[in-house]
Order: C-alpha cells, then structure tokens, then sequence
C-alpha cells in the first residue's frame, strides 16, 4: 500500500492484498526450502518482481521498475528503522551473575509483532514528513539566487527568493516592487536614520524622513491578500543585480519595499523578488 502511495498508483485493494499473499510465500519456501533458489540473491530479486507484477497493473517497463525500486525504498526504509529502533532499546551490555560486565550479543534477538505494529506506523510517519520536508525544500532551494543592490553608492549582496506570490507593483510608476527585510536593508542607513525610518513608518508621519534619503523614498500602497490596504515605505536603487540560471539580470526599473522584520526564521534569504524583473529585466551573461 505504501508502495502504491508514493509511485500514485491506482490499483484496487484487492490486488494489492493479493500481492502480499504472494509476498508472504517467501517465508514457508525459506523454511522448509531454505537451500532453494529463491534464497539466493538472484533469486529474491526475481521474486520480488513477481510480487510488483501481482500486486499492480503492468503499463509500462519504466513504472513497473519504478515501483520495485519504491518496494525495496520502503523495505530498507521503514524495516531498517523498526530494527535500529529495536536494538536501541535494547542493553548491549549486561551485568553477569558474578559481577562482570559483558556484551549482550543477542543478534538473533526476535522482534515481537507487538513491536512492528506500534512501530511501523512511527517510522512511516517520520519517514515521509522527512521525505515532504525534503521535497518542500528543494523546490524552495531552487527558487533561491544571489541578489546585489546598489544604493546610494554601495552595494551590498544576499541571497533572494523569486516569489511567485509576489505581483506587486507600484500604481503610480508601474515599476515592480521587491520586498527586503530589515537585517539585509539597514546596512545602508545609519542608526539615527534607521530609527527615524521606522517611526515615521509606525506613526504616519513622513515629515520626519531623513533629509539624505527624501528623494530615494516612495510611499507604495498595496491591497493584501485579506483585502486590507496598506502600504510600504519603498526605496529607489541605482541598481539591482539577479544571478540566475547563468545569467546576470540587471535592471534600475524597480523599487525596494522594506519589510521591518525578518522573511525567514533560518535566514536562507533576505530578499522576494518579484518575477517580472525575471522577465523583462536586461540579461547577460553571468
């Protein structure tokens, strides 16, 4: 069944428990055959093929292989845990009865099937919150690229995210908007002009931006996604710099929101990009 889960099969119940009646012929040919061909390597390959071509339609040679290798994943996987589990728990050193401390070698030690039913679904349930997590992670990791922007004569890199949730541009000028968080944007400001930023940002009260910086900050206002309007305080940079799939993106048409928090726990990124930059930007060659 777990192997008809993950290769997204659509086999009846029947059949699958057909499959593991055949599956479980394995265990009276090992013991009254044990010097059979089915014991040998070869052999419990063959076998297990047998099993796959019982337990699901065959379509093609690629899926049938696909759910061998998913049927032996999930064998290594959650078998291989469920013993690990259970010689964890176990003492691999005892107190003899005259005081000595020796190894308890017991590897022939039975699992009982109280045992496989409690721990079964765990060390399913931990494998395949790993196994979403993983797959979660790379599509996130591969949304991931360097990012320079250059401001009022420095330039400082991160890394960035191309948000495909993030459409947000500027009424007014049409320019698309990146969001940047507080940790990666202040090192552009001063202390005193970073604290007068955020005020004017907390009350209101855009007279007090600082002088150095009138001509660089823009009010952008935008709708959420709950429907209520608010607002960033933007800046304009020199320029913007996107190192992605081999190329350099490179593109002044475009406004900095400043995000006064932090986008990620984990700091992998500092940076939403908007993926029209993406698309319209200049591109080079990285």
């Amino acid at each position: 069944m777990l192997t008809q889960i993950l290769s997204k099969d659509n086999t009846g119940k029947l059949r699958i428990a057909f499959g593991a009646f055949i599956a479980s012929l394995i265990v009276p040919i090992t013991l009254y055959y044990p010097n059979t061909f089915m014991t040998t390597v070869i052999g419990k390959l063959l076998f297990s093929m047998v099993i796959i071509l019982s337990a699901f339609r065959f379509t093609t040679i690629y899926q049938s292989i696909k759910q061998l290798l998913l049927f032996y994943f999930i064998s290594f996987t959650v078998g291989g845990g469920l013993i690990g589990i259970h010689f964890l728990l176990k003492k691999p050193i005892i107190l003899s009865a005259d005081g000595l401390l020796e190894v308890n070698n017991q590897l022939g030690d039975p699992v009982s099937w109280l045992f496989i039913m409690v721990g079964f679904p765990l060390v399913w349930i931990f494998t395949k919150r790993q196994m979403d997590k993983h797959a979660i992670e790379k599509i996130r990791y591969d949304q991931l690229c360097p990012v320079v922007i250059h401001l009022n004569g420095e330039s400082y890199s991160t890394t960035g995210y191309i948000d495909s949730g993030n459409q947000l541009v500027d009424p007014i000028s049409k320019q698309p908007v990146i969001i940047c968080d507080e940790e990666y944007i202040k090192q552009w400001f001063s202390v005193e002009e970073w604290g007068l930023i955020k005020q004017c940002y907390l009350d209101l009260n855009f007279d007090r931006l600082p002088k150095r910086w009138e001509n660089k900050i823009k009010i952008v206002p935008y709708q959420g996604v709950e429907g209520k309007s608010s607002f960033l305080i933007a800046v304009r940079p020199d320029q913007l710099i996107i190192y992605y799939n081999q190329k350099k993106i490179m593109t002044t048409k475009v406004l900095i929101g400043i995000q006064f928090a932090r986008l990620t726990k984990d700091r992998s990124y500092h940076c939403l990009i908007q993926p029209q930059i993406i698309k319209l930007s200049t591109v080079e060659s990285a």
